[in-house]
């Protein structure tokens, strides 16, 4: 079983102690725990522990790892995702209506001498659209209005620098850590932009934490759909395990980098792919500076 969203797994979830387990877990540096330190940890037998790390594992929520004498427990990738969402405190939240009149009025300031308000009015609208499907309905707006400004920035600017776009598919891992690394090195002198093929809701969290330890901030930014615009603004391109999907236009300059994928894996295996892209964007840093 793989899919804990089904009446089994939940129930496999509904005790406090495995939920504790498996908070111990997500806490742990590297993902994984031993039976006996989290019997210590959680002021449970060693008996007990076993027993719900046992049912954790016929779930297919967490998997073993036999290390010599000891087994490691560890969250499923392919679950990790999840499992944070459902022991994240939940809230019924209600949000209010995006103000598109005045996000389209605060850009028309911006925008007035290049565009015409009519323009300003419709890319927010399509923005807007275009984010509610996926992104953060907390975030909604302010999201809105970033999109709709650099699609406008795109659509009215001087093209004065070398514009990279890095696209994977959900816009919340690798193009995410690509883009923070090279705006760090590059500042101004590239003009810096993401998107996915398929965008996630917001930025994994350990993607933002892996950024962190390095000094290096995530800035703010958030899932973008792939659109026409950013394809035709980018005088580089690099694709990451989006395939076919993403389509690219002839004439651009496009690499396609095999990385591995951050979704559901640990932290230790999230800081790898970290700095495999890490000396991939250094590279491509140096090409574009000798070109």
């Amino acid at each position: 079983m793989s899919d804990i969203a089904t009446t089994r797994g939940v129930s496999v979830l509904a005790d406090p102690s495995r939920s504790a387990i498996l908070e111990l877990m997500l806490r742990a540096d590297d993902g994984r725990v031993l039976v006996g330190e989290s019997a210590v940890t959680l002021g449970l037998t060693q008996p007990t522990v076993s027993h719900h790390m046992r049912a954790l594992v016929e779930s297919g929520t967490v998997r073993r790892e036999p290390d010599g004498r000891r087994t490691w427990y560890s969250i499923a990738p392919d679950q990790r995702d999840r499992i944070r969402t459902l022991l994240s405190p939940s809230e019924e939240r209600s949000y209010p209506a995006s103000d598109l009149e005045r996000i389209a009025d605060d850009l028309n300031v911006r925008f007035s001498e290049r565009v015409e308000r009519e323009v300003v009015e419709r890319i927010v609208r399509e923005a807007h659209s275009l984010l509610a499907v996926t992104s953060d309905p907390r975030l909604l707006a302010s999201r809105t209005a970033a999109f709709a400004a650099a699609r406008l920035e795109r659509a009215t600017g001087v093209r004065d620098a070398t514009t990279v776009l890095f696209v994977c598919v959900q816009n919340a891992g690798r193009s995410q850590i690509a883009a923070a690394i090279l705006r760090h090195l590059a500042g101004a002198r590239i003009r810096v932009s993401t998107a996915g093929s398929a965008p996630a809701d917001n930025l994994r969290e350990s993607i933002v934490t892996s950024l962190d330890e390095i000094g290096i901030p995530s800035g703010g930014d958030f899932p973008k759909p792939l659109t026409d615009d950013a394809v035709r603004a980018a005088d580089v391109i690099v694709t990451m395990g989006c395939g076919d999907v993403c389509e690219i236009r002839s004439g651009v300059r496009h690499l396609d980098w095999d990385v591995g994928d951050p979704v559901g894996q640990p932290q230790r295996v999230v800081r790898a792919i970290r700095d495999d892209i890490d000396l991939r964007v250094r590279e491509l840093l140096r090409e574009i500076d000798r070109a």
